[in-house]
């Protein structure tokens, strides 16, 4: 087992790693050539990762419609829950898509897991888009539309893993940068889908959005899939993998006999970053619910949000590598948390379109942009490129299964019992604490 010293940024292991990343191999086009392909390949990476989340999140923003169509039932409530669980079941096989398609990425080469990734997205969109409803193929219909989910979340399970470490090993001193560009995508997506469901709802009747309107935004999806699939298929292997001296690869058991300690420290990293954002995500639906906003002020408010988070993380991945990216990480946390009870505090006792852009751009600003989108190169730093994807994959799943996805019932379980609707700012203060120590812990790996 290797020391944690002969891993660091610093050890002669990791100088042969960086270096690996720097020249062509051979055969690859060298110049401008291979500067210009560079540039295709990531652009390839992120227009895959764009049609995964755009594709997952617009389910969300049409559960309801979904749920009286594939769930008939004289209860709506119990109509809403099914549609929920299905929504819930594509994070249930996100852990096992992370183990399958990141050991697949390690063995075979990122390329290859990023194409198969979008292949099984796409066929789970296309069944999104053209499964008859209930009315037409009665229990077939749920049993499909589960399928469908459950394929898209098998693949974006790997998505993260794959794409993260093929783009983190583009240039070994722009990790956070190029790995920075997911998040600004997925920001993107977030952005899109809501423009949809808040344009869908204002051009289109109730019954149009009910019989055809809801498919729009997979149909769009489904333009958009082929051009990812074909891309990718036609990218270069990262150089850091095709250098990997050639032996018997083992990525599951060596990441687990060799780096679970780390893996630990990765997910608690993550967590601040997971629980800010899907805190943000769910923020519509909180001001709807809690605080009596409109929707289409909370719609409105998302897209804004949305924007930022389209920009700027970018900018917040280049800062990291400039400055460091625990250095950045923990400066950013340390303002998000000391920002966020003023934040909400104004929030909840001046409820506005103006007060909630201003939280959720605030959220998207600092917590997303300077310390969520450098963890890329964070996770990427903590593994080596021999079973760094399926590190990456299962610490970042692991993680948004434990502190993402179920923070929207976790803030609707605290201020139920609390009563108090500055529960959650409490919640995400105390997730923000065990990051820190995380960041700390990290010290030995990251820069």
């Amino acid at each position: 087992m290797k020391s944690v010293d002969s891993l660091s940024p610093r050890s002669p292991a990791f100088a042969l790693e960086a270096e690996a990343g720097t020249p062509p191999t051979s055969g690859q086009p060298h110049g401008a050539a291979s500067r210009s392909l560079r540039k295709r390949d990531i652009v390839a990476a992120n227009i895959g990762a764009f049609f995964e989340w755009f594709d997952l999140l617009v389910y969300a923003m049409f559960a309801l419609t979904i749920s009286k169509l594939f769930f008939p039932t004289t209860d709506p409530k119990v109509a809403t829950l099914l549609s929920l669980l299905t929504f819930a079941s594509s994070y249930l096989v996100r852990p096992v898509g992370a183990v399958v398609l990141g050991i697949y990425a390690d063995k075979h080469g990122r390329r290859a897991a990023m194409s198969l990734a979008a292949t099984l997205m796409l066929l789970g969109t296309l069944l999104m888009a053209f499964v008859p409803t209930y009315a037409h193929i009665g229990v077939l219909a749920p049993a499909l539309l589960v399928f469908g989910r459950l394929l898209q979340g098998f693949s974006v399970g790997g998505e993260f893993g794959s794409a993260n470490s093929y783009l983190t090993e583009q240039h070994p001193k722009w990790k956070a940068m190029l790995g920075s560009l997911q998040f600004s995508v997925s920001g993107f997506a977030v952005m899109l889908s809501s423009l949809f469901a808040l344009s869908l709802n204002h051009i289109l009747t109730p019954a149009q959005v009910e019989s055809w309107g809801w498919r729009t935004p997979f149909i769009f999806g489904l333009l958009i899939g082929p051009v990812g699939v074909y891309m990718r298929k036609r990218i270069q292997e990262s150089a850091a993998f095709e250098n990997e001296a050639p032996r018997v690869r083992t990525p599951l058991a060596e990441t687990f006999h060799s780096h679970v300690p780390f893996m630990l420290i990765g997910l608690m990293i993550v967590a601040a970053g997971n629980v800010a954002s899907f805190l943000n995500i769910y923020m519509p639906t909180f001001a709807q619910r809690s605080l009596g906003i409109s929707k289409d002020i909370a719609f409105t408010a998302s897209i804004c949000s949305g924007i930022v988070a389209t920009i700027v993380p970018v900018f917040g991945g280049y800062v990291a590598d400039r400055f460091g990216t625990r250095r950045v990480m923990g400066i950013a946390l340390v303002i998000g948390l000391c920002m966020l009870y003023p934040l909400f505090y104004l929030l909840t006792h001046s409820p506005s379109f103006g007060t909630l852009a201003l939280f959720q751009c605030a959220m998207s600003f600092v917590f997303y942009s300077f310390y969520y989108a450098p963890v890329s190169s964070v996770l990427s730093q903590l593994f080596p490129t021999s079973c760094r994807t399926t590190a990456v994959s299962i610490t970042y799943v692991g993680s948004q299964l434990l502190f993402g996805g179920i923070t929207p019932l976790v803030v609707n379980a605290l201020v139920d019992a609390s009563g108090s609707v500055m529960a959650p700012a409490w919640y995400v203060t105390g997730i923000g604490v065990i990051s820190l120590l995380g960041l700390y812990l990290a010290r030995k790996r990251v820069d």
